[in-house]
């Protein structure tokens, strides 16, 4: 493939921590191989395109989460887009609304459904480095690394599964959160991070999580070059190799 399209979702609402940097990681890595890449961005109001290449969401605060919520189910791109196979990436704030539900103004919010999860409330916010294993994704082999800052008790179905599994940090979810929503099935999910499902893989890491962790960016791309991971060639960047080495420290 010679040219990729990334679709950059609601970054007017969804932009909140820099997540945007995502999309230009994968511009940048795509560049450096050679593939001309172009973003696309979309705002509130504009509808989703179906035939982007790959899309990346962001993370917000209440407000923009329910507004995301609103334009992403009806204005049905996105969902249409991973009913097609088109490799999402989601942030935090971005995971939650691509969920079931989730907790945002105190009150109980739909989500667009592409994720078999629901959101509740941690018993206190978050904030720190989150550092995993990969769990969900069998050519993942490189710990994974970001910063956490939510107060989301993520809660996957039989048809999601975990990214990560969490040496440091909390994830998806305490044990309080496990059981807040009265699950009584609190195993597997303390300690689990992000998701995986279909074509959407999720995280409550930001960073931006890929200029962390270029090895799931190329992951990325590779799935929206429709080629194995190991066909890419790899890319040298000391700088950062050396962001790795001080997050992991």
């Amino acid at each position: 493939m010679s040219e990729l399209t990334i679709g950059l979702i609601l970054p007017d609402v969804l932009g909140t921590y820099g997540d945007n940097g995502n999309a230009l990681v994968l511009r940048g890595r795509a560049r450096k191989r050679g593939i001309d890449t172009e973003v696309v961005t979309i705002k509130l109001g504009e509808p989703v395109p179906t035939n982007l290449d790959l899309y990346c969401v962001g993370g917000g605060e209440d407000t923009a989460q329910i507004l995301a919520a609103k334009h992403l189910t009806e204005h049905r791109g996105l969902i249409e887009a991973a009913n097609l196979g088109r490799p999402i990436f989601a942030i935090c704030a971005g995971l939650q609304v691509l969920g079931e539900s989730f907790r945002a103004d105190g009150r109980i919010v739909d989500g667009v459904g592409l994720i078999d999860a629901t959101t509740s409330s941690l018993g206190k916010r978050t904030i720190g480095e989150l550092i995993s294993t990969p769990a969900g994704i069998p050519e993942l082999t490189d710990t994974l690394t970001g910063f956490e800052n939510h107060m989301g008790a993520t809660i996957l179905g039989p048809d999601a599964a975990p990214l990560g599994r969490v040496i440091r940090g909390v994830g998806n979810c305490d044990a309080h959160g496990a059981t807040a929503d009265g699950s009584a099935e609190a195993d597997g999910q303390v300690g689990a991070e992000g998701v995986v499902q279909g074509s959407i893989i999720a995280t409550y890491m930001h960073g931006p999580a890929l200029a962390r962790n270029p090895q799931l960016a190329d992951l990325l791309l590779a799935r929206a070059m429709g080629v194995e991971l190991s066909s890419l060639e790899p890319l040298d960047i000391p700088e950062v190799e050396q962001l790795r080495k001080e997050r992991l420290r």
